[in-house]
């Protein structure tokens, strides 16, 4: 159905495009998909066992509207936001853009969502039916960025499986800078004193950026280790990496996500795993749209995978394309579970 219908919905605003997708999820529109169960693509996690591995990006359900839809259609897991204490607009439209021919997204979106208030109540009237991560960050306008995630953090540790620290946008001015050691430690410091005093061992995410220099890798590990971190999320969409991008859209502003960023991806998990090995869960995003894609993040490192821009080429079904497709490689090879791959081709 999805190919049928492609070519009308790319003749709509991409940021349209998406509004109807999120209205047709709440109507329950959505396709009847048989949940891909094998054990060899359960994954146990926090003493829990989610189906799969495929999980869904912020980004996507930035409001926590849909996340019950999404495990309907074949998701292991979904991470909604990235939600700042207050309501913003974002930055001003057109802010999305396509570029269809590398199968690739640009988007200066600007952290555009209804705010900590709306979104908490929203999720506790309407219990998660899967496993949760939300994403956090600050407001635009803040005086005070550390303090907005501290806020987000005490409205939101109760409602999730585990909570992301978003530093890693390009769309929100001067928020890389918290990349540096000293921001980054004075943060996560602050954060688990945070965490401590609520007494709360919910595990917590960095979401760093695929832009990292060579020497920023080492310190945030260091940091992810010194603040005991279970998760780093790699990575976010990259303001670089268009010199071979096609469409004519590569000259809009705006991170870049989708298959150009698969392999800058993929490397920087590798550069992950060899450090951590395995003491922290890696998050892979970036170019997922099948499932050599996605077990090409899981030979590098990853133990789970996140995609977005996937789902917009590929459709609905992409989760249950992807976990089928799994299956088959990992049977192919002989694997009982896919743990064994994880980080094999180190």
């Amino acid at each position: 159905m999805f190919s049928k219908v492609r070519s009308l919905i790319f003749k709509l605003d991409p940021e349209l495009a998406h509004t109807l997708a999120i209205k047709a999820l709440k109507l329950n529109y959505i396709p009847n998909l048989k949940q891909q169960k094998s054990s060899i693509i359960e994954v146990n996690i926090f003493d829990k066992t989610i189906p799969n591995p495929i999980g869904v990006a912020a980004g996507f359900d930035k409001d926590a509207e849909v996340y019950n839809s999404l495990y309907k259609l074949g998701f292991g897991f979904v991470e909604v936001g990235t939600i700042t204490p207050k309501k913003q607009y974002g930055n001003p439209k057109p802010r999305v853009f396509r570029l269809e021919e590398d199968e690739a997204l640009i988007n200066r979106l600007g952290f555009n969502n209804s705010g900590a208030d709306i979104v908490s109540s929203r999720i506790s009237k309407n219990k998660p039916n899967g496993f949760l991560g939300i994403n956090i960050g600050p407001n635009k306008d803040t005086s005070d960025r550390v303090e907005d995630y501290l806020n987000c953090f005490k409205k939101f540790y109760n409602f999730a499986d585990y909570i992301t620290i978003n530093i890693s946008s390009p769309n929100t001015p001067d928020l890389r800078n918290l990349h540096s050691y000293e921001n980054l430690d004075e943060l996560l410091n602050l954060i688990q004193i945070e965490k401590k005093n609520l007494n709360t061992k919910i595990p917590l995410a960095l979401k760093v950026s695929p832009d990292i220099e060579e020497e920023n890798i080492s310190e945030i590990s260091d940091l992810i280790m010194k603040h005991k971190l279970e998760i780093i999320i790699v990575s976010n969409s990259t303001d670089k990496n268009r010199q071979n991008l096609k469409n004519i859209n590569k000259l809009e502003k705006g991170g870049l996500s989708g298959k150009p960023l698969e392999n800058k991806s993929n490397n920087l998990i590798n550069k992950f795993y060899k450090i951590f090995n395995g003491k922290v869960k890696i998050i892979g995003v970036g170019g997922i749209d099948s499932g050599r894609s996605a077990y090409e993040k899981f030979i590098n490192g990853a133990s789970l995978v996140q995609l977005y821009t996937g789902m917009v080429y590929k459709g609905p079904k992409i989760a249950h394309k992807i976990s089928g497709e799994l299956i088959d490689i990992l049977k192919n090879k002989g694997v009982k579970n896919i743990s064994e791959v994880i980080g094999i081709k180190n």
